[in-house]
């Protein structure tokens, strides 16, 4: 295209008034919804613009139009909205950890809907608490004498370090200073409670020795923080929560625990490492013992504070709990979860426990009948064995036997070649260029990707979704 066309081209374009009267457009033109439809309008043509001027034809008004509409839809739906978990990762931190339960998305709507007595004691007719609503739950399954509830496991523990350490020491292992998601790190959050941070021992091995020197008379805390997202192995040492208790005890201090996930069933039994449960911590001799409602309990993002009467008295006076409460709907759905381990059902009712405690055989009939369906469809898959695994931060190195669908970004031709750097290039682009339509999506499916191929996992996919899931991968690889 020479200067002179590319100019006629630009000049042939129609004006944003002009566009606006397309008959795709008129009717959200005349709405209040105009000023965005104006603003998609000016960005699709600016788009238009830089295409000419790349050496591509001007589009006739009728694809300029729909453009305009594309992006408008797309700037209308809502930020925040479901997806398809298909990467076989459990507790997906980045996909919303948790998801909840049929009877705590019910317990939600309901409460959602009008007034509540979130603080009213009916009985009584005047004020009451909020945390009255699941602290009889909490320590009827945990065995703690009274319990509280925050907006999630790090508040949890800045507002416990707050009340029992402030000016003060905590004694903490070395191989304990540990990293959460987001890069938010373990020593962070305790400095910000105003305690000081005495670390013992090294990463690998502290002995109850390393607490016991440390002690001195401004120690208020020994705190235990559990490991739940890395593994140290070999040659390493530490300290039961019990022996810390017991030491804490005899020296006239509190025994605090972040125990991260917070699990309340046996892991064992589902063919996973333990992991150590707050039933188990109270039991050891815990004063304190705080976790997250949203990874291994199944419930919404809370932070759970169980431990003595009087501790937890002290903590629910402080100003920060104003800061950091918990609100109605998290109650809502925390209640109706924490029920499901009392009615002994989690394992059927809550929807990650199901998850892990899915068959190799059930998996492996789901992929099957995911790739029967493809396949009629003209579309090429097959079936590999691969691995789940719990995420969250939660049983680290646990992984769970799988079934998955993979789709190859190549078809191998049998020439028995291996395929040359630059096919493997054009492979991971052709599978990157399928994860991003299938994110693209509506709902958005996220996948993973591993040595040429696309993969999806029958475990994390929930089983309302299969409709759905099956028409966004023939959607994105139907031509």
């Amino acid at each position: 295209m020479t200067p002179s066309e590319m100019q006629q081209q630009l000049r042939q374009l129609p004006s944003v008034d002009e566009v606006l009267r397309h008959p795709t457009l008129v009717a959200i033109a005349a709405t209040s919804a105009r000023a965005l439809l104006v603003e998609c309008a000016r960005e699709t043509l600016e788009a238009v613009r830089t295409q000419i001027r790349s050496g591509q034809a001007n589009p006739p008004v009728d694809t300029i139009a729909a453009l305009v509409s594309m992006l408008f839809q797309r700037r209308q739906r809502p930020s925040l909205r479901p997806v398809i978990n298909a990467t076989g990762v459990i507790i997906n931190t980045n996909l919303g950890r948790a998801p909840l339960s049929q009877e705590s998305l019910q317990a939600i709507a309901e409460v959602a809907r009008g007034y509540t007595n979130l603080e009213y004691d009916l009985e009584e007719g005047e004020r009451g608490s909020r945390h009255a609503h699941v602290r009889a739950l909490l320590c009827e399954l945990t065995g703690a004498e009274d319990a509280l509830v925050t907006n999630n496991n790090a508040a949890a523990v800045l507002v416990v370090l707050s009340v029992l350490a402030a000016g003060r020491e905590v004694i903490i292992s070395r191989g304990q200073l540990v990293e959460i998601g987001g890069g938010f790190r373990v020593p962070d959050v305790l400095r910000q409670s105003g305690a000081r941070l005495v670390e013992v021992g090294t990463t690998n091995r502290t002995r109850l020795r390393d607490y016991e020197t440390a002690i001195t008379s401004d120690t208020a805390v020994l705190l235990d923080v559990h490991p739940s997202n890395f593994l140290i192995t070999g040659f390493t040492e530490s300290v039961s929560l019990g022996a810390l208790a017991e030491l804490a005890h005899n020296k006239g201090l509190l025994a605090v625990t972040d125990l991260g996930s917070g699990c309340l069933l046996d892991t064992t039994r589902f063919g996973l490492a333990h992991e150590p449960t707050p039933q188990e911590n109270i039991a050891a001799g815990a004063d304190i013992v705080c976790f997250s409602g949203d990874k291994l309990l199944g419930g919404p993002q809370a932070g759970i504070i169980l431990g003595k009467r009087e501790l937890i008295s002290q903590i629910a006076r402080h100003p920060l709990m104003r800061a950091i409460r918990i609100d109605k709907l998290t109650l809502a759905g925390l209640e109706a979860t924490l029920r499901h381990y009392q009615r002994h059902e989690a394992a059927e009712h809550i929807p990650i426990w199901r998850m892990i405690a899915t068959s190799p055989a059930a998996l492996k009939q789901h992929a099957h009948q995911w790739m029967t369906q493809l396949q009629g469809w003209g579309i090429c898959a097959e079936i590999v064995e691969g691995q789940s695994t719990i995420g969250g931060g939660s049983l680290p190195g646990e992984t769970l036997p799988t079934t998955l669908l993979a789709i190859s970004a190549h078809q191998d031709q049998g020439s028995g070649n291996h395929h040359s750097f630059a096919d493997s290039k054009r492979a991971h682009s052709s599978l990157d260029a399928l994860a991003e339509r299938l994110r693209a999506g509506e709902p958005p499916v996220v996948a993973r990707i591993l040595r040429d191929r696309l993969l999806l996992d029958p475990r994390t996919v929930l089983p309302e979704q299969d409709e759905a899931l099956l028409a966004a991968l023939r959607a994105a690889l139907t031509p």
